[in-house]
């Protein structure tokens, strides 16, 4: 096994995973163990404010890492075709992410109570978290088709973010919302597709908001990345 050294890991990128660390770290202490005596010390809105302060610090340090760290070799050759395999990544994600803003239980309420549909339909067929998947393929896309050391590990803190925090958010919600949260998990699924599988929900019935909203989000951020990549006008010479 190669030691990271050749890869170009160097002590930039260990700030950058200690950043990494404290910023998935912090959250998950302080929206699950610490959340309930932090909350009676402080109240509900001063352990909000504190969660935020926190939240903000690491992300900061955490991005300046990010711009500190070195830029190590590519691990893989990344070719229009991996291009092309990432841009329906984030189509599929786009739709998701666009999906969940609307009619999702696991968003806040005014009055605090999740609100559960009658059915699972369009993208909460597919999962119950749109909105952490969608992040979470973001990371996947970006690891692969810009796979180096800084990258992966600001990636893979989103992931894990994302889908841990799914995961949790599933205990929370139960805890705190014992009366619906229970039902809209025998509906939905956490793994995609794993609900339609199992029969408990139907594929299809995409609101315009995730299809229109998601499209145009997606040809958006396509655009944008034009200037860094050359993509997807190198697709044509892939196609040919």
């Amino acid at each position: 096994m190669l030691p990271l050294a050749w890869y170009g890991w160097g002590h930039g990128d260990m700030m950058l995973l200690i950043a990494a660390t404290a910023f998935v770290g912090t959250h998950f202490l302080m929206s699950h163990p610490l959340r309930a005596p932090l909350v009676s010390r402080l109240g509900e809105k001063g352990f909000l404010g504190l969660y935020s302060l926190v939240a903000a610090v690491t992300l900061i340090w955490m991005i300046l890492a990010y711009r500190a760290a070195p830029v190590t070799p590519m691990l893989w050759p990344v070719g229009d075709g991996l291009w092309a395999l990432v841009t329906v990544i984030m189509l599929i994600a786009s739709i998701l992410l666009l999906g969940s803003l609307v009619g999702n239980p696991a968003l806040p309420a005014p009055d605090g109570r999740a609100m559960v549909p009658a059915e699972a339909r369009g993208v909460f067929a597919i999962t119950r978290h749109p909105m952490m998947w969608a992040i979470a393929l973001w990371g996947v896309a970006h690891i692969l088709v810009y796979p180096v050391i800084a990258n992966i590990i600001l990636s893979v803190a989103i992931i894990i973010l994302s889908l841990v925090g799914a995961a949790l958010q599933d205990s929370k919600k139960a805890a705190l919302t014992p009366d619906s949260w229970p039902l809209w998990e025998s509906r939905t699924s956490y793994w995609p597709f794993a609900a339609i599988l199992a029969g408990r929900a139907r594929f299809g019935r995409f609101g315009l908001h995730a299809l229109a909203g998601g499209t145009v989000l997606w040809l958006v951020a396509t655009w944008a990345h034009i200037p860094l990549t050359g993509w997807p006008a190198g697709i044509w010479r892939w196609l040919g």
